[in-house]
């Protein structure tokens, strides 16, 4: 089991965030927009190659300071398939290591070596993202990653709980050209919400119960995707406190962005399950949910390019 951030912590957290990001300025300017839709598979710089980099933890400088990442490479990994790459971030207080500890979120189990993994390390195991700074370290560890490894630039997906959960927020916000969907646990707007306005895929879960940051923040968010992704209206039944159960709505939007909402009767915690189960659901919905996006145009995705310091 994950050590979530306290009560009294993340309370803290959520008052000082509310003043951070009323002064936020806006983040760098994002990779060039897409044209509107999915696309096809394109390649990175590490494609055809050895790899240059191998499982282990890695260091790099962004905005003058020396930051690390953790990466996980496949078992097998062949430099002539580009590979989906999955981004992980950490809890308030929690670490890279920690995303490792927790398989990233369950998922890596699920993805039978399909999949490149990256866990970035916050700032003082945080993520406030103050000017950006944690977006273009986010855009420093994919450049980093992809010259180095063979990816699929169309299937580059983010997910986190609690404070990483308003980092993928974020990068939903500021990165949706780079990205091709998220998964939101428990989140917030934590990390501020550049720009805001484009489509991409979104998965939310959170506990209807949660004493740390309530439903409703989790549901703001959903509900911002719900409108950049074209959705239909449609009423999103949650479970009951203590029935023990979770209830999924799948949105009807624009065609490749889709919006899914998974309410859990549980508390701050990302790997909710029901009454009577060994496993969370939450996994395997956030890997059904990725595995499900598939490429349909033919524009590729550049890689993030640097940003100006």
């Amino acid at each position: 089991m994950h050590r979530p951030p306290t009560r009294r912590r993340l309370g803290a957290l959520v008052a000082a965030v509310a003043l951070a990001v009323g002064g936020l300025t806006a983040a760098a300017a994002p990779a060039t927009a897409l044209p509107g839709g999915p696309v096809a598979a394109a390649t990175t710089g590490g494609c055809g190659k050895p790899a240059a980099l191998s499982t282990g933890n890695h260091t790099l400088s962004s905005g003058g300071q020396q930051r690390s990442f953790r990466l996980d490479v496949p078992a097998g990994y062949d430099p002539s398939k580009p590979y989906r790459l999955v981004v992980g971030l950490h809890w308030w207080h929690g670490t890279s290591q920690d995303v490792v500890n927790q398989n990233f979120y369950g998922l890596k189990p699920l993805a039978n070596n399909s999949t490149i993994f990256v866990a970035p390390q916050g700032i003082d195991n945080a993520w406030p993202n103050t000017n950006g700074n944690d977006v273009a370290f986010i855009d420093a560890v994919l450049r980093t990653v992809e010259a180095a490894l063979c990816v699929d630039t169309t299937q580059r997906f983010a997910t986190g709980f609690s404070y990483g959960g308003g980092m993928s927020n974020a990068l939903a916000c500021t990165r949706a050209d780079v990205f091709r969907a998220v998964a939101v646990l428990n989140g917030a707007q934590l990390s501020g919400c550049a720009g805001g306005t484009q489509p991409i895929a979104y998965l939310g879960s959170h506990g209807v119960a949660d004493s740390v940051l309530n439903i409703s923040q989790g549901r703001a968010l959903r509900d911002r995707a719900l409108r950049n992704n074209g959705c239909q209206a449609q009423n999103a039944p949650e479970p009951a406190a203590g029935s023990g159960r979770h209830t999924k709505t799948t949105y009807t939007c624009r065609d490749g962005y889709p919006v899914v909402w998974i309410a859990n009767d549980s508390d701050h915690q990302w790997d909710a399950r029901d009454r009577g189960q060994q496993q969370s659901h939450v996994p395997g919905e956030i890997w059904q949910f990725f595995s499900a996006l598939r490429s349909t145009t033919t524009t590729p995705t550049p890689t993030p390019t640097p940003t100006p310091t």
